[in-house]
């Protein structure tokens, strides 16, 4: 915003608050930040009127107004009074003549507000949602003094090199004028050596500038010492006098709210309120910008007017809401027909047309606008709708919540979570290389019938993981052009209602179209039968991945059949890979179907500890919050028990987050120890993981349930190894047990007995039971892993004959 431009006759308002009508000359309190609207002078009738600001418009129309000649002023008739004896009497109404007729349009009635999205003011462009600087105080001569760069604190000099800015106080500095002087802008916060002498307590004393010469501040500076304001603007309108005035949502510092600026505060923070007035452009300096985190850390070099905003504060309750979480307002639809206005443009609305309005019309715009709902938005109610108590707010933000920069711990905490993507997968080169040769012989060669892929391996050894990861490196060789175009198309068994609805998923996937599952059968066997083809891409090769395969098993297995019939159809381009934990589940089909699934399987055995050490260390790459030692023993934990990749990486995070709450314990307490193991992830906390998540108490039950029901307990994991489904028949379980106790000459229980045993367990839930009455084909599922039986049970003192069957 050019601030030369501005008329030097305009005297501009005074900080936002709100309208008080008072004789004298209205004081500032700065005290009250909350109330920012502007003030305004009562008119007297013995003190003469204010002088209007010269604004460009209000000249052109003085101007305009002196060059129009004197209209006299038009006779009124004079109605007569009625008298007592006459006023209990309607009169009758006497006919007009034409000339005593007035015509509609010479009713000079108030012109309505005409509201704008977008408004060039003063040399500047502001757009609804745009974020300004506002004058705070009245007739401030620093308002004025906007330097267009910010000098160094050291050479105090503008420009000239590329500058740094301290996190600590926000001080400019040349590379070169810091001692020792930078090569680069060093990544991460960075204070400079007087702030850094400060921290440790040393007198410092920092540069002056040279005799006469004075520091102009900058807008942020001012902001943030309480000199200007910040706001949102959330409308723009034209008065009916010409004056232009806009809605503003407001920003504070954290100095002024009711608990103050926290330790973790940034030094650009801002607030912003449910505190909305009505400011004259006049007011507004120019642009500045409030960000999110996410925009806000990726604004390296987005100048000096960028700030940072992540809660709502609440001026009447004093409460924070993250903006994250508030509900987003519905969008008012925008009028196609609005146009951006020029302020600046001549201000020609003399016509009878642009400055009256009949009298039933009521301006509907201006409700909105004119009132002041700074009081009407209650901490936990917006628009009618209120909101649950996580809505209502805190009064003060936690630490551990706004730490702004991540420590080493959060860093590793963030990347062991299974939902991280790994950048690379270790281990498995050498079947992520059978999986690419197969699936590029297979899209080259149209002719190819009966291709089929199955993949099984114990949970956690990266079966799905590898296969996909294939399929972004093909996907980039398409993308390059050295690939033949094919489709892809994904399925995860257990996210179908049914089997059958595996028809509906690949038919939606080829053509878009939702249609029945039978419907959808007939489409697919026309389409890979060649009598009619689907969608636009009908003669690409297609890819079809079916995680947990063995979920599809039905009690004639016709699904199975369908899918792994189609790919011996001639011309039908169909590959298909299967996933499952089940080692032998083509020997449990029938033969028309183990026959279709042909002899290509590959095999993910699990991890042994030196692989699970180097996938736990891949992913702590440039991480230093582990020791080496406390690696090793996890993951040679881990591989004695299941080699699952997944229980490794749990219990590493477990054990980050108890050495990050064992370090903040001590830094509260004041008991802050040099030893190495005090910022990292040791021996003692991986062992506390490791108790925490192999001792939790449905472990304790498993230990201490009965004889037999250990024994149920692994026959369900063996039959879930055996025939890789989750659940089990209690017939068949039973026929189970009952072998293994002849076998290992037990006691044989009855049928009684091992039903009661069961409904304790289910009663607890160690495993799941199917609804209904109890009956020999009722169906059971574990409720937990089956490592956390292999764990429990593998060594039990009273059937160490056990341990042969995990």
């Amino acid at each position: 915003m050019d601030l030369s431009a501005t008329p030097s006759k305009s005297k501009l308002r005074s900080s936002p608050a709100k309208p008080i009508a008072a004789s004298t000359k209205p004081q500032m309190d700065l005290c009250t930040p909350s109330k920012p609207t502007p003030r305004r002078k009562s008119k007297s009738a013995t003190s003469p009127a204010p002088v209007s600001p010269a604004t460009p418009s209000t000249i052109r129309r003085s101007r305009r107004l002196l060059e129009t000649p004197t209209k006299a002023a038009p006779e009124v008739p004079v109605k007569a009074t009625p008298t007592p004896a006459t006023r209990g009497k309607r009169a009758a109404p006497s006919p007009k003549t034409p000339a005593q007729r007035e015509p509609k349009r010479q009713r000079r009635l108030p012109r309505k507000r005409a509201y704008y999205r977008k408004v060039v003011y003063d040399g500047g462009e502001f757009e609804v949602g745009d974020d300004v600087y506002v004058k705070r105080r009245e007739d401030a001569e620093s308002d004025a003094e906007d330097p267009e760069a910010e000098e160094c604190r050291v050479c105090f000099r503008a420009g000239g090199g590329v500058m740094v800015e301290c996190d600590a106080c926000l001080g400019g500095f040349h590379l070169r004028c810091v001692r020792p002087p930078l090569r680069r802008v060093p990544e991460g916060d960075w204070a400079c050596p007087y702030c850094e002498a400060e921290r440790a307590g040393k007198a410092v004393e920092r540069p002056r500038p040279p005799e006469g010469k004075r520091i102009v501040r900058t807008a942020k500076e001012k902001l943030l010492s309480s000199d200007l304001w910040a706001a949102r603007i959330e409308s723009l309108w034209r008065e009916p006098d010409g004056t232009f005035r806009a809605k503003v949502r407001w920003y504070i510092i954290p100095e002024e709210t009711a608990a103050g600026r926290q330790p973790h505060n940034l030094r650009r923070e801002l607030y912003r309120t449910n505190d909305l007035g009505d400011i004259e452009m006049e007011t507004i300096l120019r642009h500045c910008s409030v960000m999110c985190p996410k925009d806000f850390r990726d604004a390296n070099d987005g100048g000096d007017d960028v700030f940072y905003c992540e809660y709502e504060y609440d001026i009447h309750w004093h409460n924070f809401k993250r903006l994250a979480d508030i509900d987003d307002e519905p969008e008012i639809k925008e009028d196609p027909s609005d146009e951006p206005y020029n302020a600046g443009n001549d201000y020609n609305s003399d016509t009878d047309e642009d400055s009256e309005y009949d009298e039933e019309e009521e301006p509907k715009s201006c409700f909105s606008a004119r009132r002041n709902q700074s009081h009407e938005l209650a901490a936990n109610s917006r628009k009618g709708r209120t909101y649950g108590l996580q809505k209502i707010g805190i009064r003060k933000i936690p630490e551990h919540v706004r730490c702004h920069q991540k420590t080493e711990l959060e860093k590793a905490k963030a990347t062991l979570l299974l939902a991280t993507l790994p950048k690379s997968l270790p281990c498995r080169d050498k079947e992520m290389e059978e999986i690419s040769t197969f699936v590029k012989d297979a899209i080259c060669n149209d002719q190819c019938l009966g291709r089929c892929l199955y993949i099984h391996g114990v949970p956690g050894t990266g079966k799905t993981m590898s296969v996909l990861a294939v399929m972004r490196r093909l996907r980039s060789e398409l993308d390059s052009g050295t690939l033949k175009p094919y489709c892809f198309i994904e399925i995860n068994g257990l996210k179908l209602a049914s089997p059958e609805n595996i028809y509906k998923v690949i038919y939606e996937q080829l053509s878009g179209h939702r249609v029945g599952w039978k419907k959808a059968l007939h489409y697919l066997t026309e389409h890979f039968s060649g009598v009619s083809k689907i969608g636009k891409q009908a003669k690409q090769p297609i890819i079809l991945l079916i995680d947990e395969l063995d979920l599809l098993l039905t009690r004639n297995q016709s699904v199975l059949y369908n899918i792994l019939d189609w790919p011996t159809k001639p011309n039908s381009n169909l590959v298909v890979i299967g996933i499952a934990n089940t080692m032998d589940l083509p020997e449990k089909l029938l033969p028309r179907i183990s026959s279709r699934m042909g002899i290509q399987r590959l095999c993910f055995g699990p991890y042994n500890f030196r692989q699970l050490q180097e996938i736990i260390t891949s992913r702590l790459k440039g991480i230093d919050a582990f020791e080496e030692q406390a690696i090793e023993f996890a993951s040679r934990k881990v591989a004695a028990m299941s080699g699952d990749a997944r229980r490794a990486l749990e219990i590493c995070r477990r054990a980050a987050e108890f050495a990050d709450y064992r370090i903040k314990q001590s830094q509260q307490s004041g008991q802050i120890s040099a030893n190495k193991g005090d910022g990292v992830v040791c021996m003692g906390d991986i062992e506390a993981a490791i108790q925490e998540v192999f001792q939790a108490p449905h472990i304790q039950v498993m230990k201490n349930c009965p004889k037999f029901g250990k024994v149920i307990l692994v026959a369900m994991v063996h039959e879930l190894y055996k025939s890789g489904l989750g659940e089990v028949t209690f017939d068949k379980l039973a026929t189970t047990v009952l072998s293994w106790c002849h076998v290992n000459r037990e006691l044989l229980p009855g049928c009684d007995t091992l039903m009661k045993i069961c409904c304790k367990l289910g009663e607890s839930k160690v495993i799941l039971c199917e609804e209904g009455s109890k009956h020999k084909l009722q169906k059971l599922q574990l409720n937990y892993p089956s490592d956390d039986v292999t764990f429990a049970l593998k060594e039990s003192p009273d059937l160490p004959w056990l341990s042969k069957y995990l």
